[in-house]
């Protein structure tokens, strides 16, 4: 009975592996990046979400938390030009991005700190970014709550670091927690928006907040 269960379970994994697997392939977003040479679909999301929202600019300074492969530093680095500057940092490794600095580690070690306020020389945030997403465990209230935990951690890096009336945009997902964490941010912000954008799967819960206008010093 026992190897029976598991061969059922064995065979419905991988229906839904290829069940995956075929979206993934015929997705247009997929093959767009895959013409266009971005790193991942993803690109797409934030090349949306900036130009609703007005986010990127020439000549801005953005911390892209999160960034690897790198999907969003591109779309970012390729928008503030020469004059502005991105700095992406992931616990995981990002192979080299134009016009990108890259800081591996966590952002919340000291040393790693260091380094980032190294790149950034003096100048002050205009935004951070964050498509950060925990580890899937399969257990919906676990992976929630570490949802949740990323994008507060985002949120305080940006408390930390954003310069007055600057802006945060960070994925996150509904659920327990969320709530409280748009409460939290729209204390910090003058504004703050939910979206989804089209690049986002419909299926996924997946949304995402853009936080305007940074009250500095509260």
């Amino acid at each position: 009975m026992r190897g029976l269960q598991i061969g059922v379970l064995s065979m419905a994994k991988n229906k839904t592996s290829k069940a995956w697997m075929h979206e993934h392939v015929n997705d247009p977003y997929v093959r767009k990046a895959q013409t266009e040479g971005m790193r991942s679909r993803a690109a797409y999301k934030l090349q949306q979400l900036a130009e609703r929202d007005n986010l990127l600019k020439p000549g801005m300074v953005v911390v892209d938390l999160g960034s690897a492969p790198g999907g969003w530093s591109q779309v970012a680095g390729r928008v503030v030009g020469p004059e502005g500057r991105v700095i992406g940092v992931d616990l995981l490794e990002m192979l080299p991005v134009s016009g990108v600095r890259f800081v591996q580690g966590d952002f919340g070690d000291d040393a790693v700190l260091a380094e980032v306020e190294k790149w950034l020389d003096g100048r002050p945030v205009d935004l951070v970014l964050s498509d950060m997403a925990p580890n899937m465990s399969g257990v919906a209230g676990v992976d929630q709550a570490r949802s949740i935990g990323l994008a507060e951690l985002a949120l305080d890096f940006s408390s930390n670091h954003l310069k007055p009336q600057g802006n945060f945009l960070v994925k996150v997902f509904q659920g327990s927690g969320f709530e409280a964490l748009v409460a939290d941010i729209r204390r910090r912000f003058v504004q703050v928006l939910i979206r989804k954008p089209d690049a986002s799967r419909s299926r996924s819960n997946e949304v995402y907040l853009v936080a305007k206008g940074f009250k500095a010093g509260r």
